[in-house]
């Protein structure tokens, strides 16, 4: 019927879209029709990037291009820096003081307040968005640890060049490798809430950073973004108990404890972003720790049989192995939903240019179930 509910809009649809396809039952994702293992494997996060943006993989004289375009991008007006350091010196959450300093970036646009309606120069303001996320991230970090910020390295690469920023260390090349592979993993994932939530602000033709500011609100719930931060607390939560892996996992689920980063809204087999991450964080573990990849794999056995699939009726998604990756790679547990954003904001900007092409206002309806004739009392007689 017209009039079912459809809370959380279960299996509405309300777009067409070319930029990635999930197959929930046999776990597959796509980026404009390439498997993301392919692109994960072969191509860069720039190269995703341009993918998403412009609707085909570039060749070499298109991708120089675009990533010296890209680097060009990546300075934040001070004024801007000097903001995020008030934020990390008021001890602001990360993904609180990303969506004020990405709202903030707007005030500085080289093109002002183009109309909305001109797309090619809101693809140039979302490479603008793109390029300096991650200047501020690593500026907030670096602020937090009592330092000043780098200036960014317009030779690297922009996973490569996060890692130098964050760290003030040239990252080796399997953590650099790692890093850029996770970032085209969380490039994109169909209209996830975050995605939907750009895509309404943008369906208003509002601005594109509008559009980005208020998917960040929406990626900041626990619901959304932040499972990749409670699957490395339970992980530590683990390591420093009394109680092997399996024995703890034995007991959590006893007392009826959900162990994060198992199941999705989508897929019902193991997330394919998950197995490309437990991959590398083996790699990971062969060259420091592998502690963290030990009780990662001692969970999803006891959780999932020899295929991978659900045992228990859940399976693993991208989230239980990021959070492992990124603690390998020396990230803080609260910047691992920001990382998500400066991932994931290459795709809201996909989807906003998309859906802004052949645009129309999204306003769905709700089912009132209030009452319906209340008598209005004035208020001196209440």
């Amino acid at each position: 019927m017209a009039d079912d509910l459809k809370k959380g809009l279960e299996g509405v649809l309300v777009a067409e879209s070319d930029l990635s396809s999930i197959d929930g039952d046999a776990g597959r994702l796509i980026y404009r029709g390439y498997p993301i293992e392919a692109l994960a494997a072969g191509a860069s996060f720039e190269e995703v990037l341009y993918l998403l943006w412009y609707g085909h993989l570039p060749d070499e004289g298109e991708l120089a291009a675009f990533t010296e375009a890209m680097a060009a991008e990546r300075s934040v007006d001070p004024a801007i820096l000097e903001t995020v350091r008030s934020l990390a010196d008021a001890g602001e959450e990360p993904m609180a003081a990303l969506r004020t300093a990405t709202s903030m970036l707007s005030a500085t646009e080289p093109e002002g307040e183009a109309d909305a309606e001109d797309l090619e120069a809101s693809l140039r303001k979302g490479r603008r968005i793109t390029a300096k996320i991650p200047t501020v991230l690593a500026a907030f970090e670096r602020y937090r640890q009592g330092e000043e910020p780098l200036d960014p390295d317009p030779a690297l690469g922009l996973a490569e060049n996060f890692l130098y920023l964050f760290t003030g260390e040239q990252p080796d090349p399997v953590a650099a490798e790692t890093f850029d592979q996770a970032l085209i993993l969380h490039a994109d994932h169909g209209l996830n809430a975050s995605t939907f939530t750009s895509m309404v602000i943008a369906s208003t033709m509002a601005d594109v950073y509008s559009a980005i500011t208020g998917g960040i609100g929406a990626l900041s719930g626990p619901l959304h973004g932040g499972a990749n931060q409670d699957v490395m607390e339970v992980l530590i939560e683990i390591d420093e108990s009394d109680l092997e892996p399996r024995n703890w996992v034995e007991q959590a689920t006893e007392e009826g404890r959900r162990i994060p980063g198992f199941g999705h809204r989508v897929y019902n087999v193991k997330d394919p972003r998950a197995k490309i991450l437990r991959e590398r964080s083996a790699e990971l573990a062969e060259e420091g720790d592998s502690k963290w990849y030990d009780i990662t794999t001692t969970l999803e056995a006891y959780l999932t049989d020899e295929k991978g699939l659900p045992e228990k009726g859940i399976a693993p998604n991208v989230d239980f192995y990021s959070g492992s990756v990124y603690y390998q790679l020396g990230i803080p547990i609260d910047m691992y939903t920001p990382i998500f954003a400066m991932s994931r904001s290459g795709g809201w900007i996909a989807h906003v240019l998309e859906y802004q092409r052949d645009n129309r206002l999204i306003r769905p309806r709700a089912r009132y179930t209030g009452p319906e004739e209340q008598a209005f009392v004035p208020l001196q007689e209440r």
